[in-house]
């Protein structure tokens, strides 16, 4: 097992340092830009906490588990040493790992929300890296965390990175988009809540081109024209139904009629 010093104290920072305490890994400390998080996360580990600025423990692997735009800033300042350094970002390049000569990915295919740390057993893990040393010690890693790990270059997490926000935050957003719109109209948002854990259920048991309900799946143009007329206290989402409507339309061979110029 590894010893790995945690950078970061958010929310990938605690789900994967409690995924690799409780895989065995020994935690040999948290290092943040705040005091107040780095001890919060480090009593949460039983890990001792650091600032970036302090002399910091070495470590097989430095995990940099910090937001996109801070990871090149982070790993300017952490001083070169053996250790395999690995971000946790799906969107970002290993060059951002530059200057250290062992550099990885491990990137959980997941929203990582606030709450009980996550099992990762069947969680998607993406790795890569630039040298056999550090894919030999990522790919390692990530086999102790969940039996589903591929590895992706870094364009290829781009695209999945790119169809995640498409597949998983859209919807969500559009779910509270058409809770508020409910909401203004005095209907109870949460009377969507178990239609869409049931779609979400059935799109990855049978797949989403089979889950597909609704008027534009079945060519239903006459509702799909009430649908747009209902929605129009809300513009934009209005906008949307009419281009997703047109998607949909065109992809199961009905007549499109324009719907995504409305």
């Amino acid at each position: 097992m590894a010893t790995i010093l945690i950078i970061g104290t958010g929310r990938a920072a605690s789900h994967l340092g409690h995924a690799m305490r409780r895989s065995g890994h020994r935690i040999e400390g948290v290092v943040g830009r705040s005091a107040v998080h780095s001890r919060a996360l480090g009593n949460d580990l039983q890990a001792p906490a650091f600032l970036l600025n302090d002399g910091l423990p070495t470590a097989d692997i430095l995990l940099i588990a910090v937001s996109d735009d801070a990871i090149a800033d982070v790993a300017m300042n952490i001083p070169i040493g053996n250790a395999v350094v690995i971000h946790a970002s799906g969107a970002s390049d290993l060059d951002k790992l530059l200057p250290h000569p062992d550099r990885a990915v491990l990137w959980p295919v997941m929203s990582l929300s606030p709450g009980a740390p996550m099992d990762f057993a069947h969680v998607p893990l993406v790795i890569d890296a630039n040298t056999d040393r550090a894919h030999n010690t990522v790919r390692s890693l990530a086999g102790t965390l969940s039996d589903h790990v591929t590895r992706l270059t870094h364009a290829q997490r781009e695209l999945v990175h790119a169809t995640a926000a498409v597949s998983l935050n859209f919807p969500v957003h559009l779910l509270m988009r058409a809770q508020a719109l409910l909401k203004t109209n005095d209907i109870d948002p949460t009377i969507l809540g178990p239609s869409f854990r049931a779609m979400a259920e059935k799109a990855t048991s049978v797949g989403a081109s089979e889950a597909l309900t609704g008027p534009a799946r079945r060519g239903d143009l006459g509702t799909v024209r009430h649908h747009l007329d209902r929605l129009g206290q809300d513009p934009e989402l209005r906008a949307a139904y009419a281009l997703l409507s047109s998607m949909i339309l065109r992809a199961y061979g009905h007549p499109d009629h324009g719907y995504k110029d409305v």
